[in-house]
């Protein structure tokens, strides 16, 4: 997929926060001062994008008829998912007001503030004040960090990585209480997909920052259905200035939630016990200071105590957790929960509340994830999922899906899932439950995807070639000027034209394959788009219908990136001869240069654009080789359903990895041996040359310096 957006993404973030934190250190504000401004400085930014999309959309739906033309009110922004802002409260308003000489900034923003929470009850007391704590210049300079073009175009999904990367770096800092407050947007949503929230009563009884119920949210919509008429939202939180985060989260996003400061091991503040249709949480892990004595007889323990130290503490906490899941359940609920992975395996106190939790039946999906999830902790970790509702034919039975080798690498220290992986770990799921239609359906998906991205791929091409054709104009004039120089050496010219040959040569190449390919896309495309498959022979036919256009778009990306090294070799000679009054008149290399970097770019784009084809049909083929019968079978390193005896056998543990046995090797379908060791060698020889014009050019510094 497309990793320079995750390296944009990882730079926008790593910039937010040094200039952010710099703006800290110069203020003489401690973390602790700077946590909640700063996150609702993010908050109004995310508000006013959010605002002025959903006005677009009221705006487009009235021309349309889709909507009455009436005075706009603030329930058409709350239905559309968006805060509406009162004009003290936005965003550009405040900036335009702070650009006013003697204007008060602090207070611009803490009226705003109020203003927010005046027109938005459930924000009441909630939104950050303390601005007046803030030097005008520093807030400024804040202000306008979060007011560029491209933060005033970021979509929710990127507000959530800044969100989110702003918690983590402040919980690094001690700002906040051990950094679990937040969960990965990618596991969230995971469980969502798995459990389905839908209707009813949603629980988080460690709610932390509110993503579960944001992403239940956005699961009901996918829907088409109305989150305010579906569920009702409860959580637990035991930080206050977690749930302010959590309310701001929600608010955001146009929902509410009921979120009580308590302690859920010992606390039921909504008296949630037997209630809830789902249940979803990332607890603390392992912990062991819990007091036994006060949550003996609690009616959310029905397995017991996990074990009891000398200290009269629960010795880890993880089964305390599991089991008010379970308990908070009704008799037709689900949960998922994120959890440590030495949980699925514990002895001794623990095993004997697993083994009665696998004996209810309910333990419905355990799945395995890698380490470096989190940006805060490195463990690998669990996700659980109970169904109450279990049909009797699965009651004895569990998936065990082990995702440890599915993941996508963000950055080098941080890994999630991207939308296609979460969608084929839910289409396992999909077939466990007998659903082989919806793999069906995303096997369409896929089909689809692959004729669009194909589609797309001429005009992505035709941009390269655009700027390929001009800059081989300049070098056909710079050849002929050279060429004409009777006063250059023909040493200093061959590799000039060396180089040009060799672009030529491969530009014909490039053209003879890529209009083959064109042609071989356009009829798939004439073949499948209009009328994709939607059953299973059908579908696998298609699949190996594009096969050859597989290996053919790996082949072009390959040309592609060839004349780009080619064309810049060809720059990099011409400028060598650029000094030259006669050749720099025939021969701009400023120009020149500025074009090549421009090609470049376009290089980038057409490359990820022919891999989006193959990356969809990849998708297909994961699936397809898998499950070919679109049926649910085990997959070594990866599934596996066993029954409650297998489970017994290996003293009740529920570790994937236990179960689905090794992964076989695969080998990487992108690497090409004998194209890299090209790539190294033109990569070498251009290494060679800077370093000798490196040489060379120390060596005149030393005689310069009469050395």
């Amino acid at each position: 997929m497309a990793n320079e957006t995750f390296k944009d993404i990882e730079k926008l973030e790593s910039d937010l926060w040094e200039a952010a934190d710099n703006l800290r250190a110069n203020s003489k504000l401690t973390s602790s001062d700077y946590f909640m401004p700063v996150l609702g400085v993010i908050f109004l930014r995310h508000a006013a994008n959010r605002f002025d999309a959903a006005a677009r959309q009221i705006e487009a739906d009235q021309a349309s008829g889709k909507m009455p033309k009436r005075k706009v009110q603030p329930i058409d922004f709350l239905s559309r998912r968006a805060l509406w802002l009162p004009e003290t409260a936005r965003y550009d308003w405040i900036m335009q007001q702070a650009a006013v000489s003697g204007s008060d900034l602090p207070k611009l923003v803490t009226d705003a503030m109020t203003a927010i929470e005046a027109e938005f009850e459930p924000l009441a007391g909630v939104l950050p004040k303390d601005y007046g704590i803030f030097e005008p210049k520093v807030l400024e300079d804040l202000m306008r960090l979060f007011n560029s073009e491209r933060i005033k175009q970021a979509t929710g999904d990127v507000f959530g990585r800044i969100y989110e990367y702003f918690l983590a770096k402040f919980s690094i800092q001690k700002a906040h209480d051990n950094g679990e407050f937040f969960t990965p947007s990618s596991l969230v949503q995971t469980i969502v997909n798995v459990i389905e929230p839908d209707h009813g009563i949603v629980a988080d009884v460690a709610s932390g920052s509110g993503g579960m119920f944001v992403q239940s949210s956005h699961f009901i919509e996918h829907q088409g259905g109305d989150t305010a008429k579906k569920v009702v939202f409860y959580g637990q939180e035991k930080n206050r200035d977690t749930i302010r985060i959590a309310k701001m989260n929600l608010a955001v996003h146009g929902l509410e939630g009921k979120i009580a400061e308590a302690i859920t091991y010992y606390q039921d503040e909504h008296n949630l016990t037997g209630k809830c249709d789902f249940v979803m949480a990332n607890p603390p892990f392992n912990v062991d200071l819990v007091d036994a004595e006060r949550i003996k007889g609690d009616p959310r323990l029905p397995f017991g105590l996990p074990g009891v130290n000398k200290q009269k503490k629960v010795g880890n906490g993880n089964y305390l957790w599991i089991s008010y899941f379970w308990s908070y359940l009704n008799k037709k609920g689900r949960a998922g929960f994120v959890m440590s992975s030495q949980a699925s395996s514990a002895g001794h106190g623990e095993r004997e509340v697993r083994r009665k939790i696998v004996e209810t039946g309910d333990v419905d999906v355990m799945i395995s994830i890698r380490s470096n999830f989190f940006y805060t902790r490195t463990v690998p970790c669990e996700l659980w999922f109970f169904d109450r509702a279990k049909p009797a034919e699965r009651r004895d039975k569990v998936l065990m899906l082990d995702a440890r080798n599915v993941y996508r690498k963000v950055t080098r220290k941080i890994y999630d899932f991207s939308p296609e992986q979460m969608k084929n770990l839910a289409a396992v799921v999909w077939l466990y439950r007998g659903r082989w239609d919806r793999f069906l359906a995303l096997v369409k998906e896929y089909l689809s995807c692959v004729c669009t991205e194909s589609a797309a791929i001429p005009a992505a091409l035709a941009a390269f070639e655009t700027t390929l054709a001009d800059l081989r104009g300049r070098f056909d004039r710079l050849a002929d000027a050279v060429a004409k120089h009777v006063e250059l050496y023909v040493a200093k010219k061959q590799p000039l034209a060396d180089a040009a040959s060799e672009l030529h040569e491969a530009v014909t190449l490039y053209e003879r394959d890529r209009e083959k390919l064109l042609a071989n896309l356009s009829t798939f495309g004439r073949r499948f788009a209009k009328s994709l498959p939607g059953e299973n022979d059908a579908q696998r036919t298609a699949r190996e219908a594009f096969v050859p256009n597989v290996e053919a778009i790996r082949g072009l990306v390959k040309q592609v990136d060839l004349l780009h090294k080619l064309a810049a070799r060809v720059s990099d000679q011409g400028a060598e001869f650029a000094a030259d009054e006669t050749i720099s008149a025939a021969y701009d290399r400023r120009a020149t240069a500025k074009l090549v970097k421009k090609l470049d770019e376009e290089r980038r784009a057409a490359v990820e654009q022919l891999r989006q084809a193959v990356y969809f049909h990849r998708q297909i083929a994961w699936l397809q080789d898998r499950f070919p019968k679109v049926e649910l079978q085990a997959v070594p390193g990866l599934v596996r359903l066993v029954n409650r005896k297998e489970i017994e056998a290996a003293d009740w543990s529920l570790t994937p990895g236990r179960y689905v046995g090794v992964a076989p090797q695969e080998e990487d379908e992108d690497f090409d041996f004998e194209q890299t060791l090209r790539d190294i060698h033109t990569e070498l020889a251009d290494l060679n040359r800077e370093a000798a014009e490196l040489a060379a050019k120390i060596q005149v510094n030393f005689e310069d310096l009469g050395i």
